[in-house]
């Protein structure tokens, strides 16, 4: 990804230059570029762009729509740097004048947006290529100067840029193939990644986990070759009393087959996936101390893959997990609700203000609502509505999803105390997290079901293809 930096002016090795147009300033532009803007068909629109050549010796102009002027948001900001940066990835040194021109939004908000807007559009996995195909594939662009002025801009730049680095490690992570990025190599990857900040890591090994009743990741285990993990890390401020305590909870499936529930084989193409949530965690764990976050947060992620070996669990089998309460296994291919209850229960127990997890838990929320949404539930109004607050802020979509009480008789089972699917083929991500609320107690808990929108098939604004980050 590029470098990003503030510039006063645009510096003279800048090959190509942004324009940014609103919808009602096409009309006002200088008679050559609004000649070209009426061939092209260009309008303002928020994302469009319209390269225009430049003469000899001269940067290339790049108009960049921002939509109506008084309706520009620091989520259409950084749509348009998205454009900006596809628009000139052949480039290696380029400026922006986006900053520059959101006059009605703070600076700072702005120079956030445009900088996630350049470099989250620049990702690209490029590990597994060979030589030539990732020279084929790689962006060019190696700077951008945002042209900008005003106290404390570069310390903002820093902030989003250590954002950037963390979404770019969980995009890493989830596009890593399951059979490299086994439980072992994820605690690696996470060892990394807190190695020179104030985070704290423990790791729990299979003695540990054995020894704590995690049952729940102890079944799904069973079918692999790859021992479990439990991986938690603690951050807490390093002045002053922390405003809240926060757990939270990301499902860290490396691998999932389906285990005897066999999944078919288009099922398992993106399967790798089923860690996105784990990853989500461990990058926001690795922001906290950049952004001062004034909360104490402890994560918990639960790790093994779900396969067949062996002495895989049995649809029917029964375990027990770690809040004492015993579950029926009727679909080895609902694993995560089983991993994932033994964290909540851990995360109870400690009574944080709020438990926040975050899974790729079931098909049914993206049969619900296709793949750019992650469905929402939870037990506490002002926490959901500090979720759907975030959501909006960083286009990262959610929908509110109920938790009906009249659903939980259909996880009733006939030997133990809950069954971990329902009785019907239908609601199946509301009863996942009708599930996963028997093991969060009293405490205030918000459950993000990714789904889908953890992995994207083509780029658009800010996502490129492949894990997204969510």
């Amino acid at each position: 990804m590029p470098s990003v930096r503030i510039a006063s002016s645009v510096p003279k090795s800048a090959t190509a230059v942004d324009v940014p147009v609103s919808t009602g300033a096409v009309s006002k532009l200088p008679a050559a570029r609004k000649a070209a803007a009426k061939r092209q068909g260009f309008e303002g629109k928020t994302g469009q762009t319209l390269v225009l050549a430049g003469g000899e010796g001269k940067q290339i102009e790049v108009l960049v729509g921002i939509g109506p002027a008084d309706e520009l948001t620091p989520a259409k900001l950084r749509k348009a740097a998205a454009a900006f940066a596809r628009a000139v990835s052949k480039h290696e040194s380029v400026a922006t004048n986006l900053v520059a021109n959101a006059d009605e939004l703070d600076p700072s908000e702005a120079v956030a947006a445009v900088a996630e807007g350049l470099r989250l559009s620049s990702y690209r996995y490029n590990q597994l290529r060979s030589d030539s195909s990732r020279k084929k594939n790689e962006v060019k662009l190696k700077t951008v100067s945002i042209i900008a002025s005003g106290k404390g801009l570069r310390a903002e730049l820093n902030r989003t840029n250590a954002i950037v680095d963390a979404v770019e490690l969980a995009r890493d992570l989830v596009n890593e193939p399951g059979g490299s990025l086994t439980p072992q190599a994820f605690v690696a990857a996470a060892k990394k990644a807190t190695a020179d900040i104030d985070v704290k890591l423990t790791v729990w090994n299979l003695a540990r986990i054995k020894r704590e009743r995690l049952g729940g990741l102890l079944a799904v285990n069973q079918g692999s070759e790859h021992p479990p993990q439990f991986l938690q890390l603690h951050y807490k401020p390093a002045k002053g009393r922390p405003q809240a305590k926060v757990a939270l909870v990301g499902k860290g499936i490396t691998f999932d087959s389906g285990g005897l529930s066999l999944k078919t084989s288009v099922g398992m193409m993106t399967m790798k996936i089923d860690m996105a949530g784990a990853a989500a965690v461990l990058a926001t764990m690795i922001t906290l101390p950049a952004v001062k976050a004034p909360v104490e947060v402890t994560a918990y992620i639960p790790l093994t893959d779900n396969m067949t070996g062996p002495d895989a669990q049995r649809p029917g089998d029964v375990f027990t997990a770690r809040n004492g309460k015993t579950v029926e296994v009727l679909n080895t291919d609902a694993e995560g609700r089983l991993v994932l209850a033994d964290a909540l229960s851990l995360a109870a127990e400690k009574k944080p203000d709020a438990i926040i997890d975050i899974a790729t838990l079931t098909g049914s929320v993206t049969a619900a609502l296709g793949t750019g949404y992650a469905g929402l539930m939870g037990t506490d109004d002002h926490l959901i509505a500090e979720v759907l607050a975030a959501s909006e802020a960083t286009e990262e979509k959610v929908w509110h999803l109920p938790l009906p009480d009249e659903y939980r008789k259909t996880l009733d089972s006939v030997i133990a105390d809950v069954k971990n699917i329902g009785s019907t083929p239908y609601g199946g991500a509301l009863t996942a997290g009708l599930f996963l609320k028997e093991f969060v107690d009293e405490v205030p808990w918000a459950h993000i079901d990714l789904g889908m929108s953890a992995m994207s098939d083509q780029d658009n604004g800010i996502i490129t293809k492949g894990g997204t980050g969510f």
